[in-house]
């Protein structure tokens, strides 16, 4: 869950870092969580990189978010997934 932060106004951009171990269906998994709960031109930006070892793989997707409701709901999802070791 997201902290609350009366700083934010919504609409807004917004990065969500995601770490996971680097696979295809992690990444896939994750995109689809984030589809569910934004359209895709509200993608501002998604960036990936792979860990030192190559273990694991963070995603970092920058979003227009419209309401502290969607951003609860998309950290809620992604939390549940058990693909994924963290959200931030």
């Amino acid at each position: 869950m997201t902290t609350q932060n009366p700083a934010l106004t919504f609409p807004c951009e917004f990065p969500i870092k995601v770490v996971g171990e680097a696979s295809d269906s992690f990444e896939a998994g994750v995109m689809a969580i984030i589809n569910r709960h934004a359209s895709e031109t509200d993608h501002l930006n998604v960036t990936t990189r792979p860990s030192k070892g190559g273990k694991y793989r963070s995603i970092t997707i920058r979003l227009r978010v419209h309401s502290r409701q969607q951003l609860d709901a998309i950290y809620q999802d992604l939390t549940a997934c058990e693909q994924v070791l963290m959200a931030l």
